[in-house]
């Protein structure tokens, strides 16, 4: 297994140029190596192909690699192309006689990899093929479509268990996903035989990810605004229908914004030109449904912008994740409005869904609008969905971010709690709201509401903020509406400290404040002569090189081969390939290459030479300390001792501000009863949700 893993690692960095795994598939790879059924759960942009491509070319045979969607199929088979890596897919777009050739090259052993729609394997002529071939590995990509409770569920994939136990010879088994539920897993595990030793999860956290939800704004004033300040910059609009699409296109085409359309309603041919005009990067923005997007592998979408609300936080996580791919800083926005909730309602009962089905889809959307209404740390909304708990808030999203006024409306959540009380519990947001605005229309009269004593009881407000304070409530679990297209309100267990005033309920007063890019000219050199290669070889630019290779090299100004092969991303043969052309376009920058620039040379540890000011300067434009840790290859501690240098020596980036306000105050508290001279004293009685990088970003020391 030595042998095998140490061969692994050697083509992480000959093939794409890594000197490391990424956290996870190191140990997918080792379990698939060691022929274990594996399940590997890892956001996207995660590298979960990496997974199965690596063993691929390590394990005897040939590897089959199952994929819902053929119009992707093609993009993936020229990205291992492009690294010389033997690939094809097989799916119905290919004439007769395509496909007669590559039966006959998976045959003779032409291929590594071979991908496939589900229902491909349905077909006696490839059941044929199969029984003639070594096949080492199959791995099942987007494995939540096999599970009736996942929110991509593809009857086709319920007969992948079954056609796997059928295999001689027993191949390995890798199945991968992005977006798992707890229910999710367990029924993938079911199915594919897979123990929980062999389930992987590397958590779902996105660092380079600032999600936002913006609501009450004009959306059509906000996107085109949003786009004329980064008319270089690739981006997806989402919207919930094709006529939407068809609209805004039309619309930011008048405004001579350049864009791309693509839904399930357009011919094949006009998907694969909008598609191609898209990751080439000759359209830098497409507006889709959500017919786009499944496994597509664009490394440098900077943004991904929701005009309307998904139905389901798995749908919304998956399809946001597209942005930054490479690791790069992205933006994930969600304009909110409440017709986005009756769009959805209206497709669910529109559905031919059981009634079980149906209240599971509608549980789901309101979890999805809780999101939009929460005042939680968005990030951590979202990782607490999957299971994956955390008491550490990203410090950078929209809600984090939040300035101004905070009011405390414990007394109106007090009656809203009383009113629901009052009508037992079976009636919705509209009535309580007009219950406690005191109105006097007709439903109110019949059931003779006016006569509660909670009627009227928040007369000074209108009806919709009364509505807004129940959605916070209900995003905050005090409020449990059923699972139907006209919800009930229940109180839960929450309300219970509200109602005795041992707990608050605050709101923000929201203000909120942009912050300018920064722009580059050196990277935009380096994208330009990207995407001038590209078109050369008709190929997208981010399979040359992803955004964050070109920023690295941007940022330290190679000038030898030495330097260039040690940038993140590449790997010899991208060097033989392109080496020479990016070099003699950095001699131009060669002023701007640091005098003491952190690059690798071959041979050497693998860590990038830096010290505390480096760390710094990229602590600013991404704050997050495990990937300054992986970028740098050192140890958190060491990164967090860096940047408290640096705070301490007069660089102003402000650490206490990544430490929410209650937890200062007890790690303050702590730090007067047992003094400062030692860290673990304090930790030790302060609660386990402190770390020890809150304390000392607080305390900086």
């Amino acid at each position: 297994m030595e042998a095998l893993m140490d061969s692994a690692k050697k083509k992480l960095k000959l093939i794409y140029g890594y000197d490391q795994f990424r956290k996870g598939q190191e140990e997918i790879i080792q379990s698939v190596l060691s022929k274990q059924r594996t399940l590997g759960i890892m956001p996207t942009g995660g590298g979960k192909s990496i997974c199965y491509q690596i063993p691929a070319f390590i394990l005897p045979g040939v590897t089959i690699v199952i994929s819902p969607l053929i119009s992707l199929m093609k993009d993936q088979v020229d990205a291992l192309t492009e690294l010389n890596m033997a690939a094809t897919y097989i799916n119905s777009s290919l004439s007769t006689q395509e496909e007669k050739q590559r039966y006959e090259g998976i045959r003779n052993g032409t291929y590594k990899l071979v991908y496939v729609a589900p229902e491909r394997i349905e077909h006696s002529s490839f059941q044929s093929l199969i029984e003639q071939v070594d096949v080492s590995l199959i791995a099942i990509d987007e494995a939540h479509c096999l599970s009736q409770w996942g929110h991509d569920f593809r009857p086709s994939y319920l007969s992948i268990p079954k056609w796997v136990d059928s295999l001689k010879g027993a191949p390995t088994v890798l199945a991968l996903t992005a977006t798992a539920t707890k229910q999710v897993q367990e029924d993938l595990q079911t199915y594919l035989s897979v123990s929980d030793e062999h389930t992987v999860i590397t958590g779902f956290s996105r660092h380079n990810l600032r999600f936002q939800v913006k609501k009450g704004i004009d959306k059509r004033d906000f996107l085109l605004s949003y786009l004329n300040s980064r008319k270089n910059e690739s981006g997806i609009i989402y919207t919930s229908t094709r006529k939407e699409v068809e609209s805004i296109s039309e619309w930011l085409t008048m405004k001579q914004i350049e864009v791309v359309a693509y839904h399930g309603g357009m011919s094949e041919e006009k998907r694969i030109k909008a598609q191609e005009d898209f990751t080439h990067d000759r359209s830098p923005v497409i507006v889709a449904t959500n017919a786009f997007g499944m496994g597509i592998d664009k490394s440098n979408v900077r943004y991904v912008i929701h005009y309307n609300m998904p139905r389901t936080i798995e749908a919304y996580y998956q399809e946001a994740g597209r942005a930054g791919r490479d690791g790069e800083s992205s933006e994930c926005i969600l304009l909110f409005s409440p017709q986005d909730i009756r769009t959805q309602s209206f497709l669910i009962e529109q559905s031919l869904l059981n009634e079980e089905r149906m209240k599971h889809e509608y549980e789901k959307l309101q979890q999805m609008t809780s999101f939009c209404h929460t005042e939680r740390c968005l990030q951590q909304y979202l990782l607490d969905y999957f299971g994956d708990r955390s008491n550490d808030t990203c410090g950078r999203c929209s809600n984090c971010l939040k300035e101004g006024e905070k009011l405390d409306r414990t007394k109106e959540a007090q009656m809203v709690f009383s009113c629901i009380k009052r009508v037992r519990e079976k009636f919705g947001k509209t009535i309580i709201s007009q219950i406690l605005i005191g109105s006097s229309n007709q439903k109110i009269k019949q059931f003779r509401f006016q006569e509660l004593p909670t009627y009227g009881l928040l007369n000074k407000w209108n009806q919709k903020q009364v509505a807004q304070l129940i959605d916070l409530l209900i995003a905050e679990e005090y409020i449990a509406p059923t699972g139907s297209s006209y919800p009930t309100l229940t109180l839960t267990e929450k309300v219970l400290p509200v109602l005795k005033g041992e707990k608050n309920i605050y709101v923000f007063a929201e203000k909120e404040h942009d912050k300018p890019k920064e722009q580059n000219d050196v990277f935009e050199a380096m994208r330009a002569l990207r995407k001038s290669l590209a078109s050369e070889q008709q190929i997208p630019p981010y399979m040359i090189f992803s955004d964050r290779t070109l920023r690295e090299m941007s940022q330290y100004i190679p000038q030898s081969k030495d330097e260039f092969i040690a940038i993140n991303g590449v790997g010899e043969q991208k060097w033989d390939k392109y080496g020479h052309a990016f070099l003699e376009e950095l001699k131009q920058f060669v002023d701007r290459k640091p005098v003491q620039a952190p690059i690798k040379t071959r041979g050497s540890t693998g860590k990038v030479k830096t010290n505390y000011l480096d760390t710094a300067k990229r602590f600013k434009k991404q704050p997050s300390v495990p990937d300054l840790a992986d970028y740098f290859s050192l140890t958190e501690i060491t990164i967090v001792k860096h940047l408290i240098r640096a705070e301490q020596e007069g660089y102003n980036l402000k650490l206490g501000q990544y430490v929410d306000d209650h937890k200062k105050m007890l790690i303050h508290k702590a730090a007067e009863e047992v003094g400062t001279e030692r860290l673990k004293p304090i930790k030790e009685v302060l609660p386990e949700s402190i770390s020890y990088q809150d304390i000392r970003f607080t305390l900086l020391i």
